[in-house]
């Protein structure tokens, strides 16, 4: 796999670093500002976050942060896996309303880069699990939005093996029928 690998919705790419490894573990460079400028990507992140969830089939989204404080986010797993989804919800988009999703594990490494104007959100397939997450601008409480994860509008496979364990805020999310994008085109960031 190459180290930038353009998926089916436009600036959301799969990072697969390289990783150099021996019998006491690997290294790895997570991250690399010219590196990235030099595939064309050329974002400036200001806050890292790190969550972990408890149990298996713990789902977190649909999030976005609408603009003024748009985020851009690049994505990976520290521990355990979970599967990864972007939705693109930029009015104007020709693939407004699509999704890609992506398993995301401890051992592969793998990162997701997730621009502005798109819901993100993940599925953890074990306890446990660690997700680490760079951010372009600061969390804005007044700017925070969901939309609700199993919409069947969206029709996004999540390969849960049970229940969803969600948060209240998830739980009630709207559907995207009734979600107006704060996101568009000519807008995205």
């Amino acid at each position: 796999m190459d180290f930038i690998t353009q998926t089916t919705l436009p600036g959301v790419v799969l990072v697969n670093p390289p990783r150099f490894g021996d019998a006491r573990g690997f290294f790895c460079e997570s991250w690399n500002r010219k590196k990235m400028a030099d595939h064309g990507i050329d974002i400036e992140f200001v806050q890292d976050n790190h969550s972990v969830s408890a149990a298996v089939n713990t789902v977190r989204g649909l999030h976005f942060q609408s603009p003024p404080h748009a985020q851009a986010k690049l994505v990976r797993c520290g521990r355990g896996a979970l599967f990864d989804v972007a939705v693109d919800v930029r009015k104007g988009s020709a693939t407004y309303g699509q999704w890609v999703g992506y398993e995301l594990t401890a051992e592969n490494g793998l990162q997701l880069l997730i621009p502005a104007g798109f819901l993100h959100g993940f599925a953890t397939r074990v306890a446990d699990t660690e997700i680490i997450y760079k951010c372009s601008d600061y969390y804005a409480p007044q700017c925070d939005g969901a939309v609700r994860f199993d919409d069947p509008d969206l029709a996004i496979d999540w390969g849960l093996s049970g229940n969803a364990v969600l948060s209240d805020k998830d739980n009630n999310a709207p559907l995207m029928a009734t979600f107006d994008s704060p996101f568009s085109i000519e807008g995205s960031v």
